[in-house]
């Protein structure tokens, strides 16, 4: 099987921080892309970019992780399959230039993005 994911995105409380971890640890290389008013953190490969880093809120008590991005054709299918299959929404669908995602955690409590590019 190949790669399930597209994409993966550092949550964090302390971004500075963990950009000068990972990029010490890996020697991984991040560039800052522009987001609408602001930028935003990306892990670039020679393939472009491959994850970003997000800053918590400062009202978000979840603690720093990494979330994966799954690729899903219809998203809202898919976040109706998945709270048929026991998975709690955590943030509804958002709609991106690049698509939309929608974020759960799986009866385990698990948090997986479901991400729906938009069509080519």
């Amino acid at each position: 099987m190949s790669n399930p994911f597209v994409f993966l995105d550092l949550r964090t409380s302390d971004a500075a921080r963990s950009r000068r971890f990972y990029t010490e640890l890996f020697d991984w290389t991040i560039v800052d892309v522009p987001a609408g008013q602001t930028t935003m953190p990306m892990f670039t490969g020679a393939d472009g970019p491959w994850g970003g880093l997000t800053a918590l809120a400062a009202d978000d008590d979840r603690r720093a992780q990494w979330i994966p991005y799954a690729p899903v054709a219809n998203l809202d299918a898919a976040v109706a399959r998945a709270t048929q299959l026991g998975a709690t929404v955590v943030r509804a669908r958002v709609e991106l230039p690049q698509g939309a995602v929608a974020v759960i955690d799986d009866p385990t409590g698990a948090t997986l993005a479901l991400w729906e590019a938009k069509p080519a």
